[in-house]
C-alpha cells in the first residue's frame, strides 16, 4: 500500500537494513559481511579519480553511519524501536555501555514520557455540540377538517428548541484531568444552562474514578468508578445527587459486564432511582459489523430493543437499523453515516413510532464539533413524513456532494500534494543525487558481474524498474515513470543468485530513491537465466530471492510482454 504523504519525514529518512541489503533480524556477522561487500565498491581508496573519490566519500559515509549503528546492539535497539529520530533526539547519552537493551528503552521511555506530560500541559481538546430542534409537523399534519373553515390555513416550520455545550480539557499529570464544560439550552421559551467541573484519575492500569459537580439550573454532585475484576470481566459504577426545582433526586448505577470471547459482550446494569431498572445487554462487534439487543424491566418503563450497524470500509460509511417495542410504545430506526473528509462525518437518522411520530435526526461532525439538528416531522405515522423525510436528505447529499464537495475535495487535494512535493523536493533531489552517484561507482562492479555470469550463463539482469509501472500498447514497461535500477541490481548479485530481504521501502537500497513520494512503487524485474528469460513484479516492501522458476517466461513470444494478470497498476 502506498506511504501517506504524512509519513514523509519517516520515507525520506535512511533505511540502514535496506541501505547494508540485510534483514532485520540479520546476525552481526551478516552486517559485517554485508559492509565489506560494499566498501569495495564504494570505499575511496578503491577510486582513484578525485571526482569519483568525492563521491565514494559520500555515499561511504552513509554506509559507514548505518554499519555503525546496526553492528552496535545499544544503538540498534535505539534504532529499531525509535528509528533515526531516536538517534537524533539528542538523548543518546542515555546509551551507557554498561546498560543493557532494555535498560536503553526504559531510559529512553522516561525522557519521551517527560516530554509527553509537557506536551500534555499545553492541550487542551475542546469539544462543543450545538443542536437546533425544528417542528415541521404543521407541513404534514392537516388539524383543520372542520367543512366550515374556508380558508386556507398556514403551514410553517419554527424552531422548538436549541443548545449549547461546550468542554474543555485541562491535563494536570499522565494520571490527572481536569475537565470544564457549560450548557445553555432552552425549549418553548424557557431557557436554562449549567456549569460543571469534572476530575478524572487514572487509579491504577485497572481503574479509574471521576467526580464531578454542576451548578445552575440545577446543583449536582457525582463520582463514577470503574475497575477491571479479572482479564474478561469489569464492573462500572456511579452515584449522584441532584438538587432542582422539583426537589432532591438520588440515583445510582452500577454495571457489570462480560467478555465471552473475542467479539461477543454481556452487560448487567442496574439502576438505582425513580424510577429504577434492570437492564441487560448482549453485544457483538467486530469490524465490520455491531449487533445490540437489550431487555429492560423498569417500574415506569419494559421494552425490548434491537439494533445493527453495517460498516462499508471501502466506501467510509455505516448502515444502522434498529427498532424497540415496549409498554410506553414502539418504533423502527434506519440511519446511515457517511465519511466526508479524515475530519468531517454526516449522516441522518429516520424514526418513526408510536406514539412518538415521525422524526428525522440529522447530524455533522467536525472535528471535535458536533452539530444536531432533530426535525420533528409528524405527530403519527405520516406516510408523506416518512416519504420526505427518506429521500429528501439522500437526494440533497448526493446533489451537494457531486456539484459542490467532490469537486472541492479534488482541489484541495492537488494542492496539498503540489505543496507537499514542492517542501520535499530539496530533500528528493539529495536523494536522488546520492544515488546517481552510487550508481556511476557500482558500474564497474556492474561490468565485472554481467562478464562473469554471462560466461557461467548465471544471473543476468536485463531489465529493472522501480516507481509506477506503466505498460506500452504492446505490452512492454515503459520507464519514463521510473527509475532504471539495472546496474544496482546486477551489482548486488552474488553466486548468481540476488536476495532483496523484506524493507520498509525499497527505495532505501543502494543506487535506489523514490521518484513518487506518498504513492504505491513496484520493481519489474527480467532477467536471464541459464539463458532463459525469467520476470517477475515485486510490491514496495515484498523480499524476494532469484532464479526462481515460476518467474520463467512462457515462450520466446511472450518476451516482451508481461502477463496480464501482473502488470502493475497503470501511472495515473
Amino acid at each position: 500500500m502506498a506511504a501517506s504523504l504524512e509519513e514523509d519525514d519517516d520515507i525520506l529518512k535512511n533505511d540502514y537494513y535496506a541501505l547494508l541489503n540485510v534483514a532485520k533480524d540479520a546476525s552481526l556477522e551478516e552486517i559485517n559481511n554485508a559492509f565489506r561487500h560494499l566498501s569495495k565498491i564504494y570505499h575511496p581508496d578503491k577510486h582513484v579519480d578525485p571526482i569519483k573519490k568525492r563521491k565514494a566519500e559520500e555515499v561511504f559515509n552513509n554506509l559507514r553511519k548505518a554499519h555503525d549503528v546496526l553492528r552496535d546492539k545499544y544503538k540498534r535497539t535505539v534504532y529499531d524501536m525509535y528509528g533515526e529520530k531516536g538517534l537524533e533526539t539528542g538523548d543518546m547519552e542515555v546509551i551507557a555501555r554498561t546498560k543493557t537493551p532494555q535498560e536503553i528503552i526504559a531510559e529512553y521511555e522516561r525522557i519521551q514520557k517527560e516530554k509527553e506530560e509537557r506536551r500534555l500541559q499545553q492541550r487542551t481538546n475542546p469539544r462543543g455540540t450545538i443542536s437546533m430542534g425544528i417542528n415541521a409537523t404543521e407541513l404534514f399534519d392537516n388539524d383543520y377538517e372542520d367543512e366550515d373553515i374556508d380558508y386556507q390555513t398556514s403551514r410553517s416550520v419554527e424552531i422548538s428548541s436549541m443548545s449549547i455545550a461546550q468542554t474543555v480539557e485541562c491535563p494536570l499529570t499522565l494520571k490527572d484531568t481536569v475537565v470544564l464544560g457549560g450548557n445553555l439550552d432552552t425549549r418553548n421559551g424557557i431557557g436554562q444552562g449549567m456549569f460543571s467541573v469534572m476530575w478524572r484519575r487514572l487509579v491504577s492500569d485497572k481503574g479509574w474514578a471521576e467526580l464531578d459537580f454542576h451548578f445552575g439550573s440545577a446543583v449536582g454532585l457525582g463520582i463514577t468508578g470503574f475497575r477491571q475484576l479479572t482479564q474478561r470481566c469489569y464492573i462500572r459504577c456511579g452515584a449522584r445527587a441532584d438538587l432542582t426545582q422539583f426537589g432532591y433526586r438520588p440515583s445510582a448505577t452500577i454495571m457489570l459486564a462480560y467478555q465471552f470471547d473475542r467479539n461477543i459482550q454481556g452487560r448487567l446494569t442496574y439502576n438505582l432511582g425513580r424510577p429504577s431498572s434492570i437492564v441487560t445487554n448482549v453485544v457483538y462487534s467486530s469490524e465490520v459489523s455491531n449487533a445490540s439487543s437489550s431487555i429492560q424491566l423498569g417500574v415506569k418503563a419494559s421494552f425490548f430493543s434491537l439494533s445493527y450497524t453495517r460498516t462499508f470500509m471501502e466506501h467510509d460509511t455505516k448502515v444502522r437499523g434498529a427498532f424497540r417495542i415496549g409498554t410506553l410504545g414502539s418504533m423502527v430506526e434506519c440511519g446511515v453515516e457517511k465519511k466526508v473528509t479524515d475530519f468531517s462525518h454526516i449522516g441522518g437518522t429516520l424514526t418513526v413510532g408510536i406514539p412518538q411520530g415521525v422524526h428525522l435526526k440529522l447530524k455533522m461532525l467536525r472535528g471535535q464539533q458536533t452539530f444536531f439538528f432533530p426535525i420533528y416531522l409528524s405527530e403519527g405515522v405520516s406516510p408523506s413524513a416518512i416519504l420526505y423525510g427518506a429521500v429528501v436528505p439522500l437526494v440533497s447529499y448526493f446533489v451537494v456532494k457531486k456539484l459542490i464537495i467532490n469537486p472541492i475535495l479534488q482541489q484541495q487535494k492537488q494542492k496539498e500534494l503540489e505543496k507537499q512535493k514542492e517542501e520535499y523536493a530539496e530533500k528528493m533531489a539529495q536523494k536522488k543525487s546520492e544515488a546517481e552517484k552510487a550508481v556511476e561507482l557500482m558500474r564497474e562492479t556492474y561490468e565485472r558481474s554481467m562478464e562473469i555470469e554471462e560466461k557461467k550463463l548465471g544471473l543476468v539482469i536485463i531489465k529493472a524498474l522501480y516507481g509506477k509501472l506503466q505498460n506500452s500498447d504492446d505490452g512492454e514497461v515503459l520507464d519514463h515513470h521510473c527509475v532504471d535500477v539495472t546496474i544496482p541490481i546486477q551489482a548486488l548479485v552474488k553466486d548468481s543468485k540476488l536476495i532483496l530481504p523484506e524493507t520498509t521501502s525499497k527505495s532505501g537500497l543502494p543506487g535506489f530513491y523514490d521518484p513518487f513520494i506518498g504513492e504505491e512503487k513496484k520493481l519489474y524485474i527480467r532477467y536471464k537465466f541459464r539463458g532463459r528469460l525469467h520476470q517477475v513484479f515485486l510490491t514496495d516492501t515484498e523480499p524476494i530471492r532469484i532464479p526462481q522458476k515460476k518467474h520463467q517466461m512462457p515462450d520466446e513470444h511472450h518476451q516482451a510482454s508481461p502477463p496480464a494478470s501482473t502488470t502493475a497498476s497503470r501511472a495515473s
